[in-house]
């Protein structure tokens, strides 16, 4: 089974490179991030035509997550139990979906902006409910994989330089903890190759060259159960989704399991 993660950064204009992408890769299950379209605009038609099944929950030009699969998608979720909102609004940032055998979640965490900021402390209750959620899933039995945009580097290892982000959201002792946490239930981290560099970033700001200069993060992230972890084979980052006209600022994660 292949699984896949991209924040594609607006679905629409990266519909091209994503359709090419499938036709190509064929993943079983892809999870889908910042798709930026309402619900009734979730291009499915084009993906049917090329065997996919899609869930989607989106909020016009925010956020927006979706699932792909070819293998098919029943008991959907949309939400996270616990999660109160951001300023009163409910915003579209995870979707849940049985894949086959797979459980799988296609998450966006918020940004947070900055330390201190009222953004912030909503990122931390959502990383909160998605614990509970996380637990309440592991009590299946089921292979569980949580997908997405997490807006956490896991350690100083997943930034181009430490340095750099000294006050800055993505790093802080409280995000990293709330990874920890997803950890401490049982769920495994996989690390992917980068193919190029020995860095496996999935992040380069669009702004000065940050690509060609590989001043990237590693914050799309895949946890999965034990069981999954020993079914992995190889998994990788798509660097070359990151180059060329129109690319999303994050490259796709591709998982292989037997």
């Amino acid at each position: 089974m292949l699984l896949a993660t991209w924040n594609v950064n607006s679905i629409i204009p990266r519909m091209p490179r994503l359709l090419e992408w499938l036709e190509r890769l064929r993943p079983d299950v892809v999870c889908l991030q910042e798709t930026k379209i309402a619900d009734a605009k979730l291009p499915r038609l084009e993906l049917s035509g090329l065997g996919y099944e899609v869930a989607g929950v989106g909020q016009g030009a925010w956020n927006g997550v979706a699932i792909a699969s070819r293998i098919g998608i029943d008991h959907v979720t949309t939400g996270l139990t616990g999660d109160d909102g951001f300023e009163g609004t409910v915003e579209a940032r995870a979707i849940g979906a049985t894949c086959g055998r797979l459980r799988v979640w296609s998450l966006y965490v918020p940004n947070g902006r900055e330390p201190g900021h009222p953004h912030y402390a909503y990122k931390l209750r959502w990383l909160a409910a998605l614990h509970g959620v996380a637990a309440a899933e592991l009590q299946r039995g089921q292979p569980l994989a949580l997908c997405g945009d997490f807006n956490v580097a896991p350690s100083d290892a997943d930034v181009w330089d430490p340095a750099e982000f000294v006050n800055s959201t993505h790093v802080t002792p409280q995000e990293r903890e709330a990874l920890a946490r997803l950890r401490e239930l049982g769920l495994h981290d996989i690390v992917p190759r980068p193919l190029k560099y020995d860095t496996p970033f999935t992040y380069w700001d669009y702004r000065a060259g940050n690509f060609h200069k590989n001043l990237g993060m590693r914050i799309d992230l895949v946890y999965v159960t034990a069981a999954l972890q020993e079914a992995m084979r190889d998994a990788y980052i798509d660097r070359d989704m990151r180059k060329g006209k129109l690319p999303s600022d994050h490259a796709p994660v591709v998982v292989a399991f037997d």
